[in-house]
């Protein structure tokens, strides 16, 4: 059973915190209100085979800040000056949500990322649109083509079919069950990938209500001596939120492949 903890913030002498918040608009008198000052503190069970990640902001997420939790070194990488030199510190490397969408760099840095996972990197790209604005074309997002659609799954509480039960990702270091997929947030994931090269593994299945399982949330392949990862899960939801398996599996997705 989960069980989270809230502690109200206060000071030394036992005044209690209280934040401050400002509703700001063009057509409003500016307001401001406070509310009692809060901490939750959520306590999880996982492991990370990683000491250093390299994170690609994309629009406006916060998982950067989320992937610190788990103890590691994170550094935000610029896209425009980052060398191949650069990366080869980075146990893995995380793009943002809609990077390729926002970041006109992403042109140029993405052949630049398929060299770092040739060598023995790890890249996890999180999820983008097709859209007119994309820097690069779908098909060249991983070191094989897939393809960006629109399938979504919006009900949280789908339940999962784990399609390659005994793939590291799912196993090493932390192993994932249906039980990490409990207390989910708003979807389970959106714009999944579609038309996979056959050497893309989904991992895992889910479907809404009286629709057709999508197996394109959360795939991988194995290119040079590395691994690339392209999920459309929605973690930049249940990571800000806490989620515990959330945690755990993102830490699956960026430890070592050596250490798997």
């Amino acid at each position: 059973m989960r069980r989270d903890f809230e502690v109200q913030l206060g000071t030394a002498d036992g005044m209690l915190g209280r934040t401050q918040r400002t509703i700001e608009y063009d057509h409003i008198q500016r307001q401001r209100y406070t509310t009692p000052s809060f901490f939750r503190a959520i306590p999880l069970d996982v492991e990370v085979g990683a000491k250093t990640i390299g994170y690609v902001k994309g629009a406006g997420d916060e998982v950067g800040r989320c992937i610190e939790l788990l103890g590691v070194t994170l550094e935000y990488i610029d896209p425009a000056t980052a060398s191949l030199v650069d990366l080869d510190k980075y146990d893995a490397i995380v793009t943002g949500i809609r990077a390729y969408n926002t970041v006109e760099a992403m042109k140029g840095f993405n052949a630049v990322l398929m060299q770092y996972v040739e060598k023995g990197g790890t890249l996890v790209c999180q999820y983008n649109t097709r859209s007119s604005d994309m820097m690069v074309p779908d098909s060249l997002f991983g070191p094989y083509p897939f393809k960006l659609t629109r399938d979504r799954v919006t009900v949280e509480e789908a339940p999962p079919t784990f399609l390659a039960k005994d793939h590291p990702l799912l196993n090493t270091p932390n192993r994932i069950t249906t039980a990490d997929f409990d207390g989910w947030v708003q979807e389970r994931g959106l714009y999944f990938c579609g038309s996979l090269d056959k050497h893309y593994t989904p991992l895992i299945a889910w479907n809404d209500p009286g629709e057709q399982p999508l197996n394109g949330g959360l795939i991988t392949c194995d290119y040079g001596k590395g691994r690339y990862v392209y999920t459309g899960i929605s973690f930049f939801r249940q990571l800000p939120a806490g989620v515990p398996g959330a945690y755990r599996l993102f830490a699956n997705l960026i430890s070592r492949r050596e250490a798997q």
